[in-house]
């Protein structure tokens, strides 16, 4: 009997738009599609901003016109209706003005959603969404019922202190855009959508302006300077849970080509690697001696309320278990480790955004 191979979503070489295409992961995104062999039509919101946009024209790619550029901005339906026709996948980046406006987050999923139907080429889109939609909780009791944290967990979606006003409006809208995606695809049925649940993005940065583009390669910049606060934005106490961009862009463009994924599955961009935020400063002089960085004092803005929790709250963190068997067993992934993320990142905050350096 004659075995059949499983037909790949898009052929090589083919089409694909990105949006978001100027940001952080964004920009790996394009370089990798384009190492790959693929046409990118990159989409930007001003293709004129030299500051956003210069690193994508001085790619190769660019000069001979198998990487060209595109407004558009996700506010206005129809922004991407000529982008789109042609192309056969998509990988979606863009970030939304605000999260906290579910309405809002739902009429930028359908300008989308709208634009990928009219193509009658797209096949596959790749949405990227968040691990705070696996276990950004309003509750962190939660985390203690239930503290695997893999791809098929989703937060306490039915507790009442999940809102936007208490700080959940990121996770809700990344797990709104997910489904409004999945069931979009599932009605349509010539074309899927997979999720992609990036941790936090460290590594390299491409341009000078993506060092204030995520909070990461921002706080190792700070560090490099000489302020070194704990980061809070991330939950109380929660340590990095960490993915290399460059492994983060290189799961997208898998997931885009796998002829093993289906339509509303999502799956976990992250080495599962952890590190303490207050201990990345120092792994800078670790990693770098050459610098002579002075590693500066780490001061905690938390509330008293907060620090009177902290060994609660660092317990709860520890106890948990970050899974992403998923993404391993449908592609050939090997992450880096963290150690080369921070030592690539200092690395080209200095050669790329010039950013100095607390010296001894």
């Amino acid at each position: 009997m004659k075995v059949v191979s499983p037909v790949a979503p898009i052929p090589k070489s083919s089409t694909v738009a990105v949006t978001g295409s100027a940001g952080f992961i964004g920009g790996w995104v394009v370089h990798g599609l384009l190492q790959r062999g693929y046409r990118v039509r990159a989409c930007v919101r001003d293709i004129h901003d030299a500051t956003r946009t210069a690193f994508l024209k001085a790619m190769p790619a660019y000069a001979s016109g198998r990487l060209t550029l595109h407004a558009a901005d996700l506010n206005n339906p129809g922004c991407f209706d000529n982008v789109f026709a042609g192309c056969h996948g998509v990988c979606h980046l863009s970030h939304v003005s605000t999260y906290d406006d579910a309405d809002y987050v739902r009429r930028t999923c359908d300008h989308i959603i709208a634009s990928v139907e009219g193509s009658g080429s797209v096949a596959r889109v790749i949405v990227t969404s968040s691990i705070a939609a696996v276990m950004s909780e309003a509750d962190m009791s939660e985390l203690v019922r239930r503290p695997v944290l893999d791809e098929d967990r989703y937060p306490d979606e039915q507790n009442p202190k999940r809102t936007p006003e208490r700080g959940q409006g990121y996770s809700m809208g990344k797990v709104l855009a997910q489904r409004a995606f999945s069931e979009a695809a599932a009605e349509s049925g010539r074309w899927d959508a997979i999720t992609c649940c990036p941790g936090d993005n460290i590594g390299p940065i491409l341009s000078a302006h993506q060092k204030d583009m995520g909070p990461w390669q921002h706080l190792i910049e700070k560090m490099l300077n000489g302020s070194g606060e704990l980061f809070q934005g991330t939950g109380p106490y929660r340590p990095w849970m960490t993915v290399d961009v460059r492994d983060d862009a290189q799961c997208h463009i898998d997931l885009l080509e796998s002829a093993a994924v289906h339509n509303g599955e999502r799956y976990i961009a992250w080495s599962t690697d952890t590190r303490r935020m207050e201990d990345i400063c120092a792994d800078i002089a670790r990693l770098l001696p050459e610098l002579g960085f002075q590693v500066p004092p780490v001061t905690d803005p938390s509330p008293d309320r907060i620090k009177v929790r902290e060994a609660e709250f660092r317990a709860i963190w520890a106890g948990c278990e970050l899974r992403n068997d998923r993404i391993r067993s449908v592609i050939p992934i090997t992450f880096r480790p963290l150690d080369d993320s921070i030592r690539d990142c200092v690395e080209s905050l200095l050669s790329v955004a010039g950013t100095t350096v607390l010296r001894r």
